[in-house]
């Protein structure tokens, strides 16, 4: 199996990497500050002004190792890596599937029943854990309409009407989120999703980790021979990795939200880490970043039992293995996608 665990994140601007025999050497003003094996690594992560030498990024091809180029701040710009991998057959029906209004909503309804199902668990634990601490009464009436969703309207053939329902899902799941905030709540408070740029330290940090998850995912889909481009939720745009982004929904509360909530609730991260642009855009600083970079990193190592193959996995190979499931249904050889639902 793949590992999608070892992800190298490099943040100090100016830094520069390069290939040294088998390794990735890490340099800042032509100094090797850190050399890391090949294949001890599933990707590479550069934010900011970061150089990179055409040999590596070869040679990274050549290893499938993809190297991501982002902002300071997070926003996807461009990306290395090497020929997509896996039967040519198995993308053409893909093409195939998601050129079918009634199989993509098929299969847009398995992943926002993952996304959903897994929305309404994170709003069920926390009235479990803090009954006392939470305005129980709202988060009840949000989890209780999650769950007419799940029971009713999840088997539609009619896309929109799935768009609907996850948008209006997501909008009274957000709406409640503020209530899952307990500490540091004057300084992370969180009135509804918003970006391009985020305009509060909570939007901010959730993006980013979205960000991460959507590096992850795709490096997976292209791993078990999809194409991330070609979706069925989200559909074709130049330049969007559609397929990755239906594939991240069912990924969002279990990983990105409680992981943000985590930090904020447990202090990891402080509201002097974040700037104010003129704009109204917040940024986080570099030592913010690196928090969340860990955080994520070391969330990816935990392990926990697979609810459709009732194997115990890490998280991080959770990607793999649901580009995988994905990609044995688009075959023929499972009759439903079965999506990551969190218990």
């Amino acid at each position: 199996m793949k590992k999608h665990l070892n992800t190298l994140f490099v943040t100090t601007q100016g830094a520069y990497l390069a290939k040294d025999g088998e390794t990735v050497a890490v340099r800042i003003e032509q100094k090797t500050v850190l050399q890391i094996p090949i294949h001890t690594l599933d990707g590479i992560v550069c934010f900011g002004s970061i150089g990179c030498s055409p040999y590596l990024m070869g040679f990274c091809a050549e290893q499938d190792v993809t190297i991501s180029f982002l902002t300071e701040y997070g926003r996807f710009l461009a990306m290395v890596k090497g020929p997509v991998s896996g039967n040519v057959l198995l993308r053409r029906k893909q093409f195939r599937m998601a050129d079918d209004a009634v199989i993509s909503a098929q299969v847009a309804g398995f992943i926002l029943t993952g996304k959903i199902a897994n929305s309404r668990t994170v709003l069920e634990r926390s009235l479990r854990d803090h009954q006392e601490r939470i305005n129980h009464e709202a988060v009840k009436k949000v989890s209780t309409r999650l769950l007419v969703y799940l029971q009713k309207e999840m088997q539609k053939d009619d896309l929109e009407k799935l768009r609907g329902i996850e948008g209006d899902s997501a909008h009274k799941y957000f709406g409640v989120f503020d209530e899952l905030i307990f500490q540091q709540k004057e300084s992370f408070v969180f009135s509804g999703r918003n970006r391009r740029p985020p305009t509060d330290r909570v939007n901010c940090l959730l993006s980013f980790v979205y960000t991460l998850i959507v590096h992850d995912v795709r490096s997976a889909l292209e791993s078990v021979g999809l194409d991330p481009a070609v979706g069925f939720l989200h559909r074709d745009r130049p330049g969007r990795p559609s397929l990755a982004l239906d594939m991240m929904e069912e990924f969002r509360p279990f990983l990105a939200d409680r992981l943000v909530l985590s930090m904020i609730n447990r202090g990891q991260v402080k509201p002097n880490g974040f700037t104010i642009k003129e704009s109204g855009a917040v940024h986080m600083d570099d030592e913010t970043r690196k928090t969340v970079l860990t955080t994520y990193q070391k969330r990816k190592q935990d392990s926990l039992t697979h609810p459709f193959l009732n194997e115990e996995v890490q998280i991080g190979n959770l990607f793999f293995i649901q580009a995988l499931l994905l990609a044995r249904f688009i075959r023929g050889d499972l009759d439903g996608y079965p999506p990551f639902i969190w218990k």
